[in-house]
């Protein structure tokens, strides 16, 4: 049977035909195809039509990328036992249609914590796995979850493949002998590592056409090359504390250049976690200051002058106390004479002072000074104009030869926001008023109507935004204040993200597609150190009001009533089209084959995507690709993509060091060693304070919740030779005996649980069934073991009256409960040890009793198999009980419907009191002052 694979380059040629020969670790360099790789892979053994093949560790996105990509090659090669890939995830969670899905066979992309499960039940069977393809093999460690996986796999099947990837060199190359520790955990023997300078890879990608690349070096403006040397001596000071704070770490990587670094502030934030309740509250903000700057440093760049000033209004309110406020815990950059540079000249760049002056039509007579426009435009604006306007002109005046390619022009960017932002530019570029003069930084006037293309008529509107939104803004400053002060005393990393759709293109000539008009920022802030007056306001808002132009434009804003839909929807032709589009991994080489661009536009620079082009342009010798490539000279920008390369390649040279002399791992056979040896292992003779010799053949076996399978420590009781049993428990998440029940919590999820009372009820089930019941708190190895770090400092002193304290609440549960024990755990490791040492002499649990504590009786097990958010969220309803939430649960659909019952109906299911302390809650309106208390 003939398989036709879809890897055109010699070195993809020769990776394939070793992992077809052998298990082991791939390590590509970024942008050189690793999807590609593991699709014809994948289809290799799909062809076959026999086989089991389970893939780990692949996101939403990779495994769309991986499906769709298998049905292709599927329909090329004409396999007709091929099944493609299917995804077993929550949404389908049923373990009947799984067992009979894992029964037929085929390619199936599993969570981690459902196929670890299945696993542990037997439900799918390790011996029949034909093998195991894991992605993302940089991230795993000793205590994940696909580390478990595999290893449970490998103990039960020997003759299994077992094909690791990763793309990311860097997480192999920290800690002492990390390659060896890697691939121990990943039960492999031979490292394959292909960097962008091995002799194949660079044969492959140099020896065919090259693209045609075109280099722009832009300079920086003069003010903001001043904004980003006063950031980056903002940065330098704050390193130079954070060196003085005496931590008594290693601090030789604490340089301004790996400061420029996306995750460096990271890097710092996990060296400080063991000390971080012994770091004076200075440093901490010091530390929070670092990710700040590094967010202005990039936001000059990507930023247009107004927004950037605006995102500067929004830092500089956060980190400065309310009026009237007696707090002075300023950041210290905010002092620096650099500080005032940096806001001084942000506002420079968007208007100016002019004395003696007056605004249009009288509107700031009589006034010494007013405000005049000076809207900078970003350098690469122009040029990204004049980069249009050349490949329009070359399609016209040199019109090739037809190839496979589209006359597409792909311009990429960062992110959403840059999309956005070049659309609107593009789409306003041309866009005049009849007669306009700016200032420029000098404040000498400049005619704005030379035909060149300009950002005016968008700076105007984004600055008329602007200056409305700064009139609302004291509003909201004094909470931005008190935000910032709940991020620096908080534990835990905060991220955030926002997903925008764009808007249809406007009709032109070149359609332009990747973002709405809508300019980036949001919520932001001010007070700046000299404010301007209103009157001075109000004359710069008079002189850049809009004209006709804008009513034109702004037409498509309106409410569109969906008539005549089909003449505005069309088919685009390709050679008339502008994509805009974000880097975006992988899924670049798939925007690469659908566009077949013949112009690529690199707005910014990224190592990863110049590589896909590379490999685009050499596995399609007939698409000719010309490639503008973009940066400011001497930025940050510039230091960050040669610093990003030249790590890149420094961790590859210390892998190939490293795999020249790793020390060859060799794995302990548990089925070769002497059954009679195996027995005296469980052989148990401490017999002291009344317990008793035992001797069994069989592992000791612990009953675990299967949620509890999102921590690492059923991971660590496998591995210290334990059998874990995965049930459904509705009382406590670990049974070890049948006389002892232990509930397990994290430091955030006790604090949670504390609030919602969730632990009370927990406690209180564990005492009616079981004699032994316990409680563990466990800490995260990697952080301090204390609870210095979660007290609430904006508090008075802890004392047992003092509810808001953790360490009162625990008083106050053990008062309670006298006879919970409370377990205090420094890591998840130690948590092994205790579970290890509470077994001895105990008998083993019975895993069916296990599930049936604390079920209603006739009520089977399978019915609890509920959404725990919700459930949760359930349990702190007044009114609901652990008595009537099952029956809430079983008859009514979801929240929503619980919240929509009258109160007539509530009392049908609950009772009379507790159906009105529910119908209550769910109608009591959030706007009034005094809320109800319910008994």
């Amino acid at each position: 049977m003939s398989v036709k694979l879809s890897l055109p380059l010699e070195y993809q040629q020769d990776l394939f035909s070793e992992l077809r020969a052998e298990d082991e670790l791939v390590v590509l360099a970024r942008g050189l195809g690793l999807l590609r790789l593991v699709t014809n892979l994948l289809h290799s053994y799909d062809a076959a039509g026999n086989n089991l093949i389970v893939l780990v560790g692949a996101d939403e996105r990779e495994n769309g990328w991986i499906g769709e990509a298998l049905a292709e090659h599927a329909a090329i090669s004409k396999t007709p036992v091929a099944r493609g890939m299917t995804q077993v995830n929550t949404d389908l969670s049923n373990v009947g249609a799984r067992e009979k899905m894992y029964t037929k066979g085929g390619i199936f992309s599993i969570t981690s914590r459902i196929l670890v499960v299945d696993l542990l039940a037997k439900l799918l069977d390790p011996e029949t796995v034909t093998g195991l393809v894991v992605l993302h093999a940089d991230k795993i460690i000793a205590t994940s979850i696909e580390a478990f996986i595999i290893r449970i796999y490998r103990q039960a099947n020997k003759n299994g493949f077992l094909k690791a990837f990763a793309d990311s060199p860097e997480p192999f190359t920290s800690g002492f002998a990390p390659l060896t520790a890697s691939m121990r955990n990943l039960f492999l023997r031979k490292p394959s590592l292909w960097p962008r300078f091995h002799v194949t890879v660079a044969k492959s990608l140099e020896g065919r056409k090259k693209a045609e690349v075109i280099e722009f070096d832009v300079p920086m403006t003069e003010s903001m090359r001043d904004i980003q040397n006063a950031i980056l001596e903002c940065v330098e000071v704050s390193i130079g504390e954070l060196r003085k704070s005496g931590t008594g770490l290693e601090l030789d990587d604490w340089t301004l250049d790996s400061a420029l670094h996306k995750n460096f502030d990271v890097i710092i934030r996990r060296q400080l976690d063991p000390v971080w309740h012994r770091v004076s509250y200075r440093t901490r903000q010091i530390v929070h200051d670092l990710t700040v700057l590094r967010g202005i440093l990039h936001a000059l760049l990507t930023y247009d002058a107004v927004s950037f000033n605006k995102y500067l209004d929004t830092i500089l309110a956060a980190h400065q106390p309310p009026p009237g406020s007696t707090r002075q815990n300023q950041s210290p950059w905010l002092f620096l004479d650099a500080a005032n540079t940096i806001f001084e000249t942000a506002k420079r760049r968007v208007y100016i002072t002019k004395a003696g002056g007056a605004g249009p039509d009288g509107a700031t007579a009589g006034i010494p000074e007013s405000l005049h426009p000076v809207l900078e435009e970003q350098p690469k604006w122009s040029l990204l104009a004049e980069t249009l306007e050349e490949i329009e002109k070359d399609i016209y005046f040199n019109p090739t030869t037809r190839d496979d390619s589209n006359g597409t022009i792909l311009v990429m960017c960062t992110d959403q926001n840059t999309c956005r932002q070049l659309r609107e530019y593009l789409s306003t570029m041309h866009v005049r008023k009849e007669t306009r003069t700016v200032l420029n930084m000098n404040g000498s006037e400049e005619d704005a109507n030379d035909g060149k293309p300009l950002a005016d008529f968008m700076m105007r509107k984004k600055l008329r935004q602007y200056l409305e939104w700064k009139k609302k803004f004291a509003r909201v400053s004094a909470s931005l204040f008190s935000e910032n002060q709940k991020v620096l005393e908080s534990y835990g990393d905060q991220r955030g993200n926002a997903n925008y759709r764009g808007k249809a293109p406007p009709n032109k000539r070149r359609r332009t597609r990747g973002g709405s008009a809508a300019a980036a920022g949001g919520g932001r802030s001010v007070t700046n150190s000299s404010e301007d007056k209103d009157s001075q306001v109000a004359g710069l808002m008079a002189e850049i009001q809009g004209d006709s132009n804008d009513a034109l434009l702004n037409e498509e804003a309106l409410l569109d009533s969906l008539d005549n839909m089909e003449d505005y929807f069309e088919l685009y032709e390709m050679d008339e089209l502008v994509v805009i589009h974000p880097y975006d991994g992988d899924m670049d080489e798939q925007l690469l084959e659908e566009v077949r661009p013949r112009y690529v536009i690199m707005y910014e620079p990224d190592a990863a995507f110049i590589r896909r082009v590379e490999v685009y342009r050499s596995s399609h010798t007939d698409r000719n690709v010309r490639v503008y490539f973009m940066y400011y000279g001497g930025s940050v920008e510039e230091q960050r993509y040669l610093s990003a390369v030249r790590k890149e390649k420094d961790s590859f040279t210390k892998l190939i060091k490293e795999r020249g002399s790793m020390a060859l791992t060799l794995n302990n056979d548990a089925a070769a060693i002497d059954p009679q040896e195996q027995f005296l292992r469980t052989v148990n003779t401490r017999i002291a304070g009344g317990g008793r010799l035992a001797a069994t053949a069989s592992p000791p076996v612990v009953v675990v919740d299967v949620r509890e399978f999102r921590s690492s420590l059923p991971s660590l009781l496998h591995g210290r030779s334990m059998m874990v049993v995965p049930c459904q428990l509705t009382v406590a998440d670990y049974v070890l005996s049948p006389t002892i029940c232990i509930e397990r919590k994290s430091i955030s999820d006790l604090i949670s649980s504390f609030k919602s009372g969730r632990l009370y009820n927990q406690a209180e089930t564990m005492l009616q069934h079981y004699k032994y019941p316990m409680l563990l708190i466990e800490f995260d190895q990697n952080k301090s073991f204390t609870l210095d770090t979660f007290a609430d400092h904006s508090t008075a002193a802890p004392n047992a009256a003092n509810p808001s304290d953790l360490q009162s609440k625990i008083v106050l549960l053990t008062i309670a409960f006298p006879r919970l024990k409370v377990i205090w755990s420094s890591s998840p490791y130690q948590t092994a040890e205790i579970f290890e040492e509470l077994k001895k002499t105990q008998d083993e649990p019975d895993p069916i009793k296990a599930v049936q504590i604390g079920l209603q009786a006739g009520e089977e097990p399978g019915e609890q198999t509920f959404n725990q958010t919700p459930h949760d969220m359930l349990r702190t309803v007044p009114g609901i009980t652990a008595k009537n939430m099952s029956r809430i649960t079983l008859e009514v659909e979801n929240v929503q419907a619980v919240s929509n019952l009258t109160e007539q109906e509530l009392n049908g299911y609950v009772g009379r009191e507790a159906g009105r302390q529910i119908y209550r809650f769910f109608n009591h309106s959030v706007f009034d002052d005094d809320l109800a208390v319910f008994s």
